[in-house]
């Protein structure tokens, strides 16, 4: 995507503090709050630190930011001084340890989140390396973590790089508090305990919110998870623990969780509940500059910002759940969503910035077709416990509807100055079929791809679609066959870009070869393939490290060794010279000689391998 020049040059006082220069420039001698994070300081409501900074902001209090300091001394983390009221930090965006590595351990070359794309902007680890350089300086002030890398390490889990388990990130970062979840209302809620007086150590009744105690008997009514060293030593009982742990997430009837770390035992309390559509409208409507800061226009700013500059976020939460995604335990699975008008002033507000040609890049979430919530009940109930909305079938109770999603891109198409309105977040294509009210289908071919659609169907084989919480293969080819006729109608050539994952648990040498024949037959091409992570905190995870279904206690085969997992990973794109040799000895290994010959049904076509050889 092309990046966009923009003139900051008497933009500086409109972002918010990185220095003293800048702090003395508003008059301040001392901050209320300092936040300290792994990303480069991007003012646009898509990086959570620009949330977090400006609703505080909005809420009175006096905030600068720290962005990827230099963690091998202290040096940058004492520059605007010691704030009044705490420290509050956050790895980035993403998972430090999945910024620095690929599925196979290797070294990122990039890094999208850094001025530039440059690597080494931060450490393994950053929330723990930098809450440790904040205690050498200040050891008694109030620490509070949070983002994705805390909230997903929030209990005990089992950790890819290391290839162990680890405690909770709130034990081993020795912060105070840790926020989960989206963190508008838990840290409303701290930030006026602190300015109120309160000690850090007493604030112990905050939803989103997990802290740390010496007596368990602090939080006698919690549930007790098996403690850090028995899930450590035995891997049933850590399953056994995530599914009792994944099923109290529910910000109405979920029950606090208490897990014994050792030094420390660290509870949870129920999630913070979903914003209002007003609050929502509030944070999506603060006085962002929709600009990375202007340190780092020599650099070519930040490459992260360029895909979401003008994208509209209308909701969060996802209630697809699909097994491999942490969303569910970081967002959760009730929609939250703005109003028409706060998306749609957001979009007449692109008109008036620099760069802005008249398309929007997205207007979506999580999944850009779950702008309703899924069920009635959960207002009063919260998402239901052990059942989902989605698999193994759509519930019965299931609100399948694009209504209100069509009537808001009617509405943004119709702006003056917006040329074309692009949906690239996720679609669901199984609530596309399942919505009989619309047919949202023909107004997204219409008027909202650009050539291609991408997809994600990740497999379809029943034996690991199952452990994905993904739909079955009929529901994939029935959405593909409606997708080639919806085009065919409207006299449009439009393509499908599937996204398929390698070396999921429950896959097997024989489900990627189901799957390479699939790919064959549908005549989809997939430019990428994903070759499954582990990462904290999410149900696949669980599973790849125990062998087993949390949620049914059974066996499950996980492809581990690297020799396996470039062969799944191969025979999904099949067709590649490259990969001719590996997938023709997984086929003849695996007794499937058929697909190796001169028959179009051929993975591997004979006088291909014949020309080779002759030359």
């Amino acid at each position: 995507m092309e990046k966009i020049k923009i003139d900051h040059s008497t933009e500086r006082e409109k972002f918010l503090p990185l220095n003293r220069e800048d702090m003395e420039a508003r008059g301040w001698d001392a901050l209320d709050f300092l936040i300290i994070s792994g990303d480069a300081y991007v003012d646009h409501p898509s990086f959570g630190h620009a949330i977090i900074s400006r609703w505080l902001e909005s809420l009175g209090y006096r905030v600068g930011i720290i962005a990827q300091p230099d963690w091998r001394s202290t040096e940058d983390f004492e520059k605007m001084g010691r704030p009044r009221l705490g420290v509050m930090v956050t790895g980035g965006n993403m998972d430090s340890m999945i910024n620095h590595y690929t599925a196979s351990g290797k070294k990122r070359k990039t890094d999208d989140y850094s001025p530039g794309g440059a690597p080494g902007m931060r450490p393994d680890r950053a929330t723990i390396v930098y809450c440790n350089r904040v205690r050498e300086l200040w050891k008694d002030i109030p620490l509070i973590i949070g983002g994705i890398e805390a909230s997903l390490r929030r209990m005990a889990h089992y950790d890819n790089w290391g290839n162990d388990v680890r405690r909770s990130i709130l034990a081993d970062s020795r912060a105070d508090l840790l926020v989960f979840g989206m963190g508008e209302l838990p840290i409303t809620e701290i930030a006026r305990y602190l300015s109120d007086g309160r000690e850090v150590s007493n604030i112990r009744d905050v939803p989103g919110t997990c802290w740390k105690t010496h007596d368990p008997e602090n939080a006698a009514d919690a549930v007790i998870l098996a403690s850090f060293e028995e899930v450590k030593s035995d891997k049933k009982l850590f399953a056994q623990s995530f599914k009792k742990f994944y099923l109290e997430q529910n910000h109405i009837r979920g029950s606090r969780i208490i897990q014994d770390q050792g030094a420390w035992h660290v509870v949870q309390n129920r999630p913070s509940r979903p914003l209002t559509e007003k609050e929502m409208d509030k944070v999506y409507s603060l006085p962002y500059t929709k600009a990375s800061h202007p340190d780092y226009d020599d650099a070519g700013g930040v490459p992260a910002l360029e895909e979401v500059r003008f994208s509209i976020t209308s909701h969060r939460g996802c209630f697809g759940e699909c097994s491999f995604c942490a969303i569910a335990m970081h967002q959760g699975r009730i929609i939250q969503t703005r109003s028409d008008e706060s998306m749609i002033e957001e979009a007449r507000q692109y008109k008036k910035m620099q760069g802005f040609k008249g398309y929007i890049h997205d207007v979506g979430g999580p999944t850009a077709n779950f702008v309703i919530p899924s069920c009635p009940d959960q207002d009063k109930k919260g998402a239901c416990t052990g059942k989902s909305c989605l698999f193994p079938s759509p519930c019965k109770k299931l609100v399948a509807d694009h209504s209100r999603y069509i009537n808001l891109l009617r509405k943004l198409r119709e702006i003056p100055g917006i040329k074309k309105v692009f949906i690239r977040s996720g679609l669901r294509y199984d609530y596309i079929l399942e919505d009989k009210k619309t047919d949202f289908l023909d107004e997204l071919c219409r008027y909202h791809i650009s050539g291609q659609l991408k997809i994600a169907p990740e497999h379809v084989s029943p034996a690991v679609l199952s452990r994905m919480r993904k739909v079955q293969r009929n529901i994939t080819t029935e959405f593909i066959d409606a997708y080639r006729q919806k085009n065919k109608e409207l006299g449009m050539k439009q393509f499908l870009v599937p996204y398929f994952m390698s070396s999921h648990p429950g896959s097997t040498i024989t489900e990627a070869i189901d799957l390479a024949e699939f790919i064959r037959d549908s005549g989809l091409r997939p430019e990428q393939v994903q070759d499954f992570t582990p990462t904290p905190g999410s149900v696949s995870s669980c599973m790849y490290y125990t062998g087993m279904d949390p949620f049914t206690g059974e066996e499950v085969y996980v492809p581990k060794s690297f020799e396996e997992r470039k062969i799944q990973r191969a025979l999904l794109q099949y067709w590649m010279p490259e990969n001719t040799e590996i997938v023709r000895k997984a086929l003849i290994n695996a007794g499937r000689e058929d697909l190796i010959g001169t028959d179009k049904k051929c993975l591997i076509q004979e006088r291909h391998i014949r020309r080779r050889m002759l030359k």
